[in-house]
Order: structure tokens, then sequence, then C-alpha cells
């Protein structure tokens, strides 16, 4: 397994579900009460708004701040493994390292056998609008 080179400011565990992902920060858990775990769904073609991505937007993105070095880890919940991608094969955690140099909002997909669409959004904003968020979430503030 490939190590990652730089220490990663914030690690994020995406867990794969057979139609959505689970999202853990765990830099912040620094308890069972304080979580800090979200779950993404595709957004349903009526529900859309207008400017929203048919088949890719999600109702919850992954927040990210720029200039600051990730790891993600993968993992599948309770998708059966297809042997094809070293990115969610159960049993095992795979990660990689990404370091995001500007603002945006970045769309992918990760499609299997038997499975329509798991659109994955992430999200880069400035450090402090990241802070922001993740200071509101752990305070319960939407």
């Amino acid at each position: 397994m490939d190590e990652v080179v730089v220490d990663p400011a914030i690690t994020i565990k995406a867990i794969g579900h057979q139609w959505y992902w689970t999202y853990e920060y765990s830099n912040y858990n620094s308890s069972d009460e304080q979580l800090l775990i979200f779950y993404s769904y595709l957004i349903p073609k009526d529900d859309l708004e207008l400017g929203q991505l048919r088949l890719l937007e999600v109702d919850n993105r992954v927040v990210v701040p720029v200039k600051t070095y990730l790891r993600t880890i993968v993992t599948p919940a309770d998708v059966p493994s297809l042997g094809l991608k070293c990115d969610a094969i159960p049993g095992r955690l795979n990660q990689t390292s990404i370091s995001v140099q500007r603002e945006r909002v970045h769309y992918g997909e990760i499609c299997g056998t038997n499975h329509a669409f798991m659109p994955i959004v992430v999200e880069t904003v400035s450090r402090k609008d990241y802070s922001d968020r993740v200071y509101n979430q752990l305070n319960g503030e939407a």
C-alpha cells in the first residue's frame, strides 16, 4: 500500500453504500456525541433547482479548504466487490492524497454493477469558510 508523503491536515473517510455515500471527518471526532459524519444522496431529477446538474448533484457536498493537504480513505459498506477497482474493495482501506489550489465545485461519479449513479460533489472553499462550516456543524447550527 502506498504511503502518504505529506502529513495531511484533514482526513476524510468516504464509505460507499449501494446508492449513497457516508463521509466522516475524523479530525473532529473528540467523542461519540460530536462526530462529524454526514450522508450524501443523489438529488432526483424532479427536485433539481435551476443550475444544478442532472445525475451529478447531491444533497450534501464534501467541503474542503483550499491549499490544505488532505487524506481520503475509501471503503465500501454494503457494496459487493467487483475486483475491478482498488478504491472500494471490501475488507480494505485505501487512501490517496490531494491538494486543491483554488475554490470551486468538483463533480464526479462512481458506478459499478447494478448501480445507476453514485455522484460525488466536492466543494473547495477558503480556510475561513471551511472552519466556519465545521464550527457551525459541530454546534448544531445549519
